[in-house]
């Protein structure tokens, strides 16, 4: 047996466990006829996916056709809750094997962050470092997934049964202890199976925000700090420079949830505020339990050992007239900024207790300012390793969350933006019609009205409910400034820009409330336009640079230390383009921006709006991030993370703690150790670049005329896959569509991509890649396969690509997306598109090995092979069931048993798939 297969075969010892475990409650609850039935459809998925045995198929078919409705139920929550079981295992294998690493002092990995710093220091750019964090800054965003499944009790759930796992790995345990875990696994596993899937109501807003806090509480707020501690003391054993050097705040974590407003009409601006005190309640509420945890272990006397005078004095002011402790300065010191901490708590977010005559902190600096006193104290006192741990913790944690936690974004769609301002203009001067005015009368318009004093709003005036909506958020943006300070709404983000004026239509909209002033041309929060499509990705370089040419916009810039952040949307350049053209137009996009922002002068921030799933711009980060065009990080990215990526990278520490370290990791690589000679190689004429835009041009024709030009596709869309079903689940605020219509157009992307996933093509991630190689080939018959190999061993941004790809078609089942493809009523239909789909699968599947050398999907990736060999006979038999019972619904059994079985089918294809949306 070769050495990985002894490590994986811990891995396989757990899955069998927890399946065991988990067929343990199934008999009890269900009996044993159930359990066998169960059990007989998996060891057939298991022979037909093992063994290819058609035979299999057949009576695997059979079998599930046979079931009753309460029989498929029972079946697809087995099924549904082996999945969740086994992301569980990989993710405890995961951390079992990288601790095994560690321990063994075997070489830093690859996006740890002890590898890029290592790297540094080998390449001798120590010296570089300094100046790197002092600009650096690092945010992953979360952002509430419309189609994220998973409810919170289920994930509780897991996180109970992960510990568990996690115990035995750590702890050498006596016979009574593993017989201890054992019961207790099973318990855990007794209560996921009797924890409801689905939800019974639609989220709210406020539950999102909720969710997504979670995540806090479980990793953020302690691992955060601990990596700052992590890299600090990293970076002092290579350099005595480092010694007591504290790294600026280079990371946040920043929230999309309770700001975003585009098309989610339930974000208001009374959810805005909610979310900023909620947020405020979660960050003084662990920074109170800290300090009750600090006092109670800073227990020194003052007989014992001396303290500073401004110790003393802090001591002094404290409330805290308890005899036992008359002698314990540190300890009175921290009763004493606990009190203010609660009053602060009261002012904030209207929980807690103010003692009399306790004055509240008027911002965080305060409270880090009182901490800073305690570690001084005791640094001088000669007691510095007291001060390097929870309080270090502590200190930390106060300069990255202050009092606000999370920054949130706004996100507001540029159409809104026009109406607003159009109606404005129409109140303050009748006859001007703005919405007829071309561009450069907009932005002439625009800027008059920005260098006047005046406004254009009345409180006389009345205002539609769209209007008042946009206004009433702009005002609460502007009180929140005040009240937790300009970091907790620092960022106004535009959807579907595409024109100077829109970043106009914004900045007066902020002039309006006072988040700018004209006279001085500052502005308090960053002006973002998100180029989504793939016209506005092409024409977005153009529009920054006619921006920066306006001398009133160039002062705003000037009143943000000459930075300007651009947003790029993933998910819709890929519905818009396909996922070769997307990956193509935005890395277009970032090399002209770099350009334009070198030629201006002005610094380049990229935010990322990737999605889970590879069409949507998901993938391994590191790789991503590395695979940027030369100057396109400079030591600043921000990138989103969505629904259940949320859960999978976050939910655990440990894995949350390696997921923030990769993206550092990565950003320093990316700007520190450029692959200088790979880009150089790219843009000196090997014909990457010719090649790659001759392959975009002929896989966006193959893909926009099979999605939008070809008659009949809508209907052939809905009916094959679930995407009527997914829009009646109970799985976020945000409707599926951003008009009340069937439109391809209209459809938000993440449904869109979700919907092919759950019938395993996986369109969005690999469709027209199949022919542009071809056509590249047939054009190029002499040196073509030559050139597109050479890409893909020289060239970061297409190995990614492909690899991305790779992992998506291996994922995918043509065979089981013909099964939904016979959903499709009109046979002439079905037959025409799916032949088309079918035969451009197999054109890039063949297409892919032509260029990797590849034998098999995934050759070079055995992790994931074992983790598709390890879950596919337990995702097939739900797309069985869900054909079957769509096929059920659709014919007219529509009652609350068939709908909840579709449901569930459609929560643990997404489980077993996991960045399927």
């Amino acid at each position: 047996m070769q050495m990985n297969e002894v490590k994986d075969e811990l891995l396989s010892s757990d899955i069998r466990q927890l399946g065991r475990l988990l067929g343990d409650a199934i008999r009890n609850h269900l009996g044993d006829p159930a359990f066998e039935r169960i059990e007989h459809v998996r060891q057939l998925a298991i022979r037909f996916r093992r063994d290819n045995d058609e035979a299999a198929r057949a009576q695997l078919s059979d079998a599930l056709q046979a079931l009753s409705q309460e029989e498929t139920t029972q079946l697809t929550r087995a099924f549904s809750y082996f999945s969740l079981l086994a992301n569980i295992a990989e993710d405890q294998h995961h951390i079992r094997r990288t601790r095994a690493h560690l321990i063994a002092g075997s070489p830093p990995r690859q996006g740890s962050l002890s590898h890029a710093v290592g790297n540094v220091f080998d390449a001798g750019k120590a010296d570089a470092l300094e100046t790197f964090f002092e600009d650096a800054f690092v945010s992953p965003v979360f952002t509430a997934h419309p189609t994220e499944v998973q409810r919170k009790s289920i994930q509780n759930c897991q996180m109970a049964i992960a510990r568990l796992l996690s115990e035995r790995d750590r702890v050498q345990m006596t016979p009574e202890e593993a017989e201890q875990n054992e019961e207790a696994l099973g318990r855990g596993i007794v209560t996921l199976w009797q924890t409801r899937l689905l939800r019974t109501s639609k989220l709210s807003v406020m539950d999102e925000v909720a969710n997504g806090l979670s995540f806090y509480d479980h990793t953020i707020l302690r691992e955060l700090p601990k990596l700052y501690s992590s890299l600090e003391t990293m970076l002092a054993q290579r350099d005595a420079r480092w010694e007591d050097a504290e790294l600026p705040n280079f990371m946040k974590v920043g929230s999309w949830i309770g700001g975003d407003r585009d098309g989610n009409p339930f974000v208001t601006a009374d959810i805005l505020r909610s979310t900023l005190q909620t947020q405020a309640d979660k960050v003084l509420d662990f920074y109170l339990g800290e300090l009750r945890k600090l006092a109670s272990q800073l227990s020194l006397a003052q007989i014992l050992n001396a303290c500073s005078e401004p110790l003393r004095a802090l001591a002094e002011r404290s409330a805290d007239a308890s005899p036992h402790r008359v002698d314990e300065p540190y300890r009175r010191a921290l009763h004493g900024i606990h009190a203010r901490l609660d009053a602060t708590r009261v002012v904030l977010s209207g929980k807690g207790k103010q003692a009399e005559g306790v004055q509240p902190y008027a911002a965080a600096a305060e409270l880090l300012a009182d901490l800073d006193v305690v570690q001084h104290s005791l640094v001088s006192n000669g007691l510095r390793a007291l001060a390097r741990g929870r309080l270090r913790q502590l200190r930390r944690a106060v300069k990255v969350f202050g009092f606000s936690l999370a920054p949130l974004d706004l996100r507001q769609n540029s159409d809104v933006h026009e109406r607003v301002v159009g109606e404005l203009f129409a109140g303050a001067q009748p006859g001007l019609v703005y919405l007829d005015l071309d561009e450069e009368q907009r932005i002439a318009v625009l800027l008059a009205e920005l260098e006047s004093p005046r406004l254009l709003t009345s409180p006389y005036a009345q205002y539609s409910e769209e209007t008042t909506s946009e206004l009433d958020i702009f005002r609460a943006v502007r009180a929140a400034h005040v009240k937790y300070g300009r970091e907790s709404v620092p960022n106004c983000i535009i959807s579907k820009a595409a024109s100077v004026s829109d970043l106009l239509e914004v900045a007066l909209l902020l002039k309006e409330v006072g988040l700018l002033r004209q006279d001085s041309r500052e502005v308090d929060v960053n002006i973002i336009p998100l180029f989504e499509t793939i016209d506005d990705l092409r024409a977005g370089p153009a529009i920054m640079a006619r921006a920066f040419g306006l001398p009133f916009y160039r002062g705003l810039l000037a009143s943000r230390a000459d930075q300007q952040e651009v947003m790029l949307g993933y998910s819709d350049s890929n519905k818009d383009g396909g996922f070769l053209t997307s990956g193509w137009e935005l890395y277009k996009a970032e090399i002209e921006l770099v350009t334009v922002f070198k030629q201006e002068q002005i610094k380049l921030r990229l935010f990322h709006g990737r999605g889970g799933s590879v069409g949507r711009g998901g993938g391994p980060s590191y790789e991503a991030i590395l695979a940027q065009p030369a100057g396109a990080v400079q030591g600043q990215i921000r990138l989103t993370e969505q629904g259940e990526v949320i859960t999978a990278k976050y939910a655990n520490p440990e894995v949350g703690r390696r997921n923030l370290e990769v993206l550092v990791a990565a950003t320093i690589q990316s700007t520190l150790l450029p692959q200088a000679q790979l880009q150089a190689k790219v843009s000196a004429g090997a014909g990457h670049l010719a090649a790659m835009e001759e392959l975009s041009g002929t896989a966006l024709n193959a893909y926009r005329d099979l999605v939008y030009g070809t008659e009949g596709f809508e209907q052939y869309f809905w009916e094959s896959t679930v995407i009527a079903e997914i829009a009646a689940l109970n799985i976020g605020s945000r409707p599926a569509s951003r008009k009340k219509s069937t439109s391809i157009e209209d459809l938000r992307a993440i449904p869109w991509v979700l919907s092919w996933a759950q019938c395993r093509l996986m369109l969005p991630g690999w469709f027209g890649f199949g022919s542009a190689v071809q056509a590249y080939l047939a054009a190029h018959p002499t040196d073509g396969a030559d050139v597109l190999r050479g890409m893909y061993t020289d060239w970061p941004f297409f190995t990614s690509l492909l690899s991305n790809m790779d992992m998506v078609l291996a994922k995918s089942d043509i065979a089981i997306a013909g099964k939904y493809a016979e959903l499709v009523k009109d046979k002439a239909l079905r037959d025409a598109i799916f032949t088309r789909i079918r035969a451009e699968y197999a054109a890039t599947l063949d297409a892919l090995k032509l260029i990797t050398g590849q034998e098999e999907l995934q050759q070079a990736n055995p992790l994931m092979q074992r983790s598709i060999r390890n879950r596919f006979p337990y995702i097939d038999p739900l797309n069985h069931v869900q054909v079957e019972l769509l096929k059920r619904f659709r014919e007219g059994k529509q009652d609350a048993a068939a709908r909840t079985g579709i449901h569930l089918s459609i929560n643990g294809i997404a489980a077993g798939l996991r960045n399927s949306g």
